[in-house]
């Protein structure tokens, strides 16, 4: 009698995971099929791509989209611009002159490109700093109004980007960051959801630890960087992925704060190559697929710590 209940039990197993496996297949496909209709229609023709019946894998691959794409526009490869400051002191008027540096002409794809990689790199980087210490701030000190800010980074959440985005707009413009690069990195540092993710993790972190650092004579940056950044490492992975695509991703804001075909990124620059009666589809997957590759490349070097910071901040320990 007991046998049959675990065999039973074993057959019933067993049909769970080959449903769990074709369920998690059919998942990995209908995730994994547009990158790859993206990445081959990048080498099909306009024929192919434009065909009534689907063409599922391009009959040569051809590099014609990708040629229109770099040779379309032309943009210099960097300009650092120094200088320029007027200052008033003392009744006087003192004025330095500005020097720019420019570098050799590019197709205009990519200065885009590094353009999209260094604002989300940019973003990425200040984010996990300022978030981590904010995080680790609200977890772990006790000060007046620790409830209210906290309460505030959590109604700031829910917040759509788009009810601030005139006063953001206006800020910038006086500060004279208008059309930059930095007009986009900014307003992303002080990320509600990066704050509230690395507090969360910081509260997994014993109390007595901090305590011990404090009773060896360590100062606060100390005891941060070498006892809490550590430890809330998987969560700073997690916030990193988090941040760059959510950075990458922005059109809305980079299509608010950036206009010269310089500064422009890479979705926004696509977008402005296209005309206004016909839509050139394979310029686009060009686009598209030459964009994917930073992506793939921050997902596989984090994948780690953005697993691992998913369960850890699912369980608390």
């Amino acid at each position: 009698m007991n046998q049959n209940r675990i065999d039973k039990n074993a057959k019933r197993e067993q049909a769970y995971r080959i449903l769990s496996a074709v369920l998690v297949c059919i998942l990995a496909f209908l995730f994994a099929f547009p990158l790859y209709w993206i990445i081959t229609g990048a080498f099909k023709t306009g024929k192919e791509i434009n065909s009534t019946t689907p063409v599922w894998v391009p009959s040569e691959w051809d590099m014609g989209n990708f040629d229109r794409l770099m040779s379309k526009r032309s943009a210099p490869l960097f300009d650092l611009s120094i200088g320029g400051w007027t200052i008033h002191l003392f009744g006087y008027t003192f004025r330095f002159a500005k020097y720019t540096v420019t570098g050799p002409t590019v197709p205009a794809a990519i200065r885009w490109l590094i353009n999209t990689v260094f604002m989300s790199v940019g973003s990425m980087l200040l984010t996990c700093l300022t978030a981590a210490m904010a995080g680790y701030v609200l977890a772990k000190k006790r000060f007046w109004g620790k409830t209210l800010v906290f309460t505030l980074v959590v109604c700031a959440m829910a917040l759509p980007k788009q009810v601030i985005l005139i006063p953001l707009l206006r800020e910038m413009s006086s500060l004279k960051l208008y059309d930059t690069m930095w007009a986009v990195i900014f307003p992303i540092v002080g990320w509600p959801f990066g704050v509230f993710l690395l507090k969360q993790f910081a509260e997994g972190i014993p109390t007595e630890m901090v305590e011990a650092c404090r009773i060896d004579g360590a100062s606060e940056w100390r005891t941060f960087t070498d006892v809490m950044f550590p430890m809330i490492k998987p969560g700073v992975g997690a916030c990193a992925i988090f941040t760059f695509i959510n950075s990458w991703n922005d059109y809305f804001m980079q299509l608010i704060m950036l206009t010269s075909n310089k500064n422009l990124t890479i979705s926004l620059g696509i977008a402005t190559m296209q005309g206004e009666s016909s839509t050139d589809y394979g310029l686009l997957m060009a686009g598209a697929a030459l964009a994917s590759v930073p992506i793939i490349i921050v997902f596989l070097i984090f994948q780690k710590y953005f697993t691992k910071g998913i369960t850890m901040g699912a369980v608390k320990g």
